[in-house]
């Protein structure tokens, strides 16, 4: 009879959304300490750091979850990871802490006083319900519309995702009472209660906004604009916005569920961030390539 002995090997870094070992040592401080039973039992058979490079890959690459390269752990546990820390509340915590280690490191208050407020049409594919998506007839889009608050450095402070229908005043107001919870929960001395937004958030919400003691200031475009121009107190938001379609996975809204698409777009803010901390600098848009002659 012939025995046969398996070996694991640890996986190879290889890909681009796989962590550096400096964006990992900030990372993996944030997770929970693997649960043990109080009998004993096995340990966990895969690292960590290759479910979090898996769902980085997912994330990042826009790939099905069935889609994973064989070489990381298989993805139904992949996908046991990823909603079980969501159960758990982890990508919350992970964007509150490397949020203020960001801010930290730009000289910043730990907890920002004041935020940038946007939203975003995106087309929903196949996958999503028609009870969780609308059409944004602005923007002649038919999918889920995303709200997210920034500070003013353009960090994720809060994110919540809608069907495309609904009117950026109307969510607005859900994305306000979402922040306030936030804050509550995260039990934080100083709180957000001034905000800047465009002129879609206008009319009715920033009176409303003082019921939350909030002050919604409306940044306009300049009068007679034509084409692109950075506008001031805008500008970061947007930033972000381009940060997270930058990950294929939010280029469009997959999820079947708008709790599933908020997830993954916080997992988009933990990479941007992380990136952010190791290199020292937000990241930056390379300029043309010269033109070379053979």
């Amino acid at each position: 009879m012939w025995l046969v002995r398996v070996v694991f090997v640890a996986r190879v870094q290889r890909y681009p959304p796989d962590l550096s070992d400096a964006e990992w040592a900030v990372v993996e401080p944030l997770l929970p300490t693997p649960a043990s039973h109080p009998r004993g039992g096995r340990p966990e058979k895969h690292p960590r750091r290759e479910i979090v490079d898996a769902i980085l890959y997912v994330v990042r690459t826009g790939c099905a979850w069935r889609a994973l390269p064989a070489d990381f752990p298989p993805r139904e546990t992949v996908y046991w990871y990823f909603t079980r820390w969501e159960q758990q509340r982890l990508t919350f915590r992970m964007v509150d802490a490397l949020r203020a280690m960001v801010r930290e490191q730009a000289g910043r208050d730990a907890e920002p006083s004041a935020g940038l407020m946007d939203s975003q049409s995106v087309k929903g594919a196949d996958t999503v319900g028609v009870d969780t998506r609308g059409y944004d007839a602005g923007k002649k889009i038919n999918g889920r519309k995303r709200f997210i608050v920034t500070d003013t450095l353009g960090l994720l402070l809060v994110v919540l995702v809608l069907p495309a229908g609904v009117q950026d005043r109307d969510g607005a107001k859900r994305l306000l009472l979402e922040l306030r919870h936030r804050q509550i929960m995260a039990n934080t001395v100083r709180r957000v209660r001034h905000l800047f937004a465009d002129g879609g958030f206008a009319c009715t919400l920033v009176e409303w906004a003082h019921t939350l003691r909030t002050t919604i200031e409306i940044v306009r475009k300049p009068s007679g604009q034509r084409g692109f121009a950075v506008v001031p107190r805008r500008w970061a938001v947007e930033r972000t916005s381009a940060w997270l379609t930058a990950h294929r996975r939010l280029a469009g809204d997959y999820e079947r569920h708008p709790a599933t698409a908020e997830a993954i777009i916080r997992w988009a803010a933990i990479t941007t961030m992380t990136r952010r901390l190791t290199r020292g600098h937000a990241a930056t848009r390379p300029g043309p390539r010269p033109l070379t002659t053979r």
